[in-house]
């Protein structure tokens, strides 16, 4: 057995006899206390960096409760905070003694203002909206305050379900103009007062469903969003699981979904696009991106659902339905914008999620391999990752490329120990990954496979949606001055790794009466690179930064609630390759300055930068209208860009041709879909420049 295996397997047995403590002692406290104390001391013991339970972390938890608990402020008030912070500093003491006075009192409040806001929500839509008053609404979370009153709440309620109203108006409004503009006989002229009328009544029965879906929520379920709570303080991969049925449990561990491909989870109140499953029909469409918020979800009949608050299950089953049929997502983008995404529910392609190559014909002939995730067989018979490389690079050197691209563009990661032997394909032998744990021990993951078998010129593309075991690649090969890293001002910055336990397999046959208790997941290990330097948080930064039209939009690891910090370590000992001629990097950062379509973006995303910082919006219907067509304008933009951009002669490896041929003619259309979307991508036209120079 490797060294490697030995190691992991090591701290894996020490965190079962840890966790295994349970089995030796009666715990006499209920249910409740009895998982307050098994999570506490599962983090403290086997965490990779554990916060100590006191004071700081008390007030860590206090805040990061009460907003998951009232994310929009929309039912506590400014007093209600105020009695509340009493357990301010509490919460520690009380997780020692395995109470939460902290949580019952919260949750009496809530649970009073809750009924509160049922009874008078409903009196609010009685009247119509004036859209002539200059008011405004904020629509950021973060920066909206409680409200000081009664009156106060009521006020913020009437501005929240009037901005419902002014945007299902405009949404009106805009479908009325389209079907005059394509002259359809079945559109009827209708007055302003009609369409407000209209969407009061729509917005009330939204808001009706919604309540009630909230009211569906119980004390039980916020308890454990308390659970989870005082373990995701640590950091936000570290979290509890309650007990769930099987398809529950695997929406709430992976997300994925049949109908339209992607990966979804549910966070203060917002179901939100984690990523999105290549070969999915999200995938193939490219108007649903990671970080993507679903406001609302419209089958083929029927209105428009609204999912905020909504139990991620309850959303999935939205969302879910038969292949061919339609359905409507109404997304709130990172910078604040709204947009409609209208897919056609299929299943995901397979074959889609492995490895796939494609020749750039130009100046020279370059080889492009897109991977879109660390794929590893888990011993079902599966695929790995890195021989699917190796088997597209043998097939690229025999068409005699120049070069090669690997894209690992919204590669969100995978198996670390195929990414030890991806690497292995570029280089000699030589150390790839440190991994270190809480104990302070470090294991260096090495290649050492003398066999290359690429040593030619060599592209990484990368972009914010680059993580984990992508920006380890990028890492390696960077460090080794083995190629050039290409792509967004960088990576995601997610560089730990975590285990999950099953709380049932901790205690004995004793307590059966109250399993199950659910799972815990916690960061146990940090990744580093081989110069030393951690990717948690900064990433990895690209030798050629390329602008990108969401660069200036908060993202990634950094924007999550209490990331572990970036740090370094001693670094490996390697023998790096001579670096690319400065040359190459200098010509491609002027080829960058003066194209013209990288400029636009670049004035684009200053745009949108300014539009996520505009979070306050007017409730007049003329700005609102206003605001929401500089928008179109924007992505208008956008298109024409990628239409106008110069092609490129992409095609299939003669290897592969004889294969394409005899597929159906689905897969022969979707394989001619993603040569003719290569062949205008304006970031790899550049990546093929600097290959071609390299």
């Amino acid at each position: 057995m490797s060294r490697k295996p030995l190691f992991l397997l090591a701290v894996v047995i020490v965190g079962l006899l840890v966790f295994a403590s349970y089995r030796m002692f009666r715990f006499d406290g209920n249910r409740d206390e009895m998982l307050i104390n098994m999570l506490l001391d599962g983090v403290q013991t086997q965490h990779f960096a554990p916060e100590p339970v006191d004071d700081t972390y008390s007030t860590k938890v206090f805040d990061l409760f009460l907003k998951r608990m009232d994310y929009n402020k929309k039912f506590f008030l400014q007093s209600d905070i105020k009695e509340l912070e009493k357990y301010k500093t509490q919460i520690d003491d009380e997780a020692k003694g395995n109470k939460y006075d902290f949580f019952e009192a919260a949750n009496t409040i809530y649970e009073k203002r809750f009924k509160e806001v049922s009874a008078f929500y409903n009196d609010l839509l009685d009247k119509p909206f004036d859209f002539t008053v200059n008011e405004s609404f904020e629509t950021d979370p973060e920066k909206a305050k409680y409200a000081s009153d009664d009156t106060g709440l009521k006020d913020q309620w009437r501005k929240y379900l009037k901005y419902q109203v002014l945007a299902r108006i405009d949404g009106m409004m805009e479908d009325a103009e389209k079907a005059k503009a394509r002259k359809d006989t079945s559109y009827h002229e209708k007055t302003f007062e009609q369409y407000e009328k209209e969407a009061r009544d729509k917005v009330r029965k939204s808001n009706d469903d919604g309540l009630k879906r909230m009211a569906e929520v119980d004390k039980d379920d916020r308890f454990n969003l308390y659970l989870n709570t005082l373990v995701n303080v640590q950091d936000p991969h570290t979290e509890y699981f309650p007990p769930a049925d099987k398809a529950n449990f695997d929406i709430a561990m992976t997300g994925q979904l049949q109908g339209i491909g992607a990966q979804l989870q549910e966070k203060d109140g917002q179901i939100k696009v984690s990523s999105i499953i290549p070969g999915g029909p999200a995938y193939r469409d490219g108007r649903l991106k990671a970080g993507d918020v679903i406001l609302k979800v419209k089958q083929e009949t029927g209105d428009p659902v609204e999912i905020t608050d909504m139990r991620l299950d309850k959303a999935v089953q939205l969302i879910r339905g038969k292949k061919g049929t339609k359905v409507t997502l109404t997304v709130k983008r990172p910078e604040g914008n709204m947009s409609e995404v209208n897919i056609t529910r299929d299943v995901v392609v397979i074959e889609e999620t492995y490895a796939q190559s494609a020749i750039v014909n130009g100046k020279e002939k370059v080889g492009y391999i897109r991977l879109p995730g660390f794929y590893a067989d888990m011993g079902n018979g599966g695929r790995n990752c890195d021989e699917d490389v190796k088997t597209e690079l043998e097939k690229l050197k025999k068409e005699k490329v120049d070069g090669v691209i690997l894209d690992l563009r919204d590669n969100g990661g995978g198996s670390l120990e195929s990414v030890v032997r991806m690497v292995g394909l570029f280089i000699k032998t030589g150390p790839v990954v440190q991994v270190k744990t809480r104990n302070g021990g470090t294991n260096v993951m090495s290649d050492t496979n003398s066999d290359v078998t690429y040593d030619g010129p060599l592209v990484v593309m990368v972009n914010e949606g680059s993580a984990s075991a992508s920006e380890i690649l990028a890492a390696a090969i960077q460090d080794y001055h083995r190629g050039v890293i290409i792509g967004s001002n960088t990576t995601f910055g997610k560089g730990t790794v975590q285990r999950m336990y099953n709380l049932d397999d901790m205690i004995n046959s004793s307590y059966d009466n109250i399993k199950p208790l659910g799972s815990l997941k916690i960061t146990m290990q940090k990744f580093y690179r081989i110069n030393g330097a951690s990717t948690q948080l900064r990433g990895v930064t690209p030798d050629i930064i390329l602008p990108d039209l969401y660069s200036k939009i908060k993202y990634g690891e950094k924007e999550e609630d209490y990331p572990l910090e970036w740090d370094e370590i001693s670094p490996s000992k390697y023998d790096a390759y001579k670096a690319a001629d400065a040359a190459v990097i200098s010509n491609s950062k002027r080829r960058i300055e003066s194209n013209k379509s990288f400029n636009i973006i670049k004035d684009e995303a200053d745009e949108l930068k300014r539009q996520s910082d505009n979070t306050e919006l007017t409730l007049t219907l003329d700005a609102y209208r206003k605001r929401k067509e500089k928008t179109t304008e924007a992505e208008k933009t956008m298109k024409e860009l990628e239409d106008q951009a110069s092609k490129m002669n992409v095609a299939n490896l003669q290897a592969d041709m004889a294969k394409i041929a005899a597929d159906d003619t689905t897969r022969q259309r979707r394989n001619k879909d993603w040569l003719k979307e290569l062949s205008k991508d304006i970031y790899l036209q550049e990546a093929t420049n600097v290959t071609t120079e390299l």
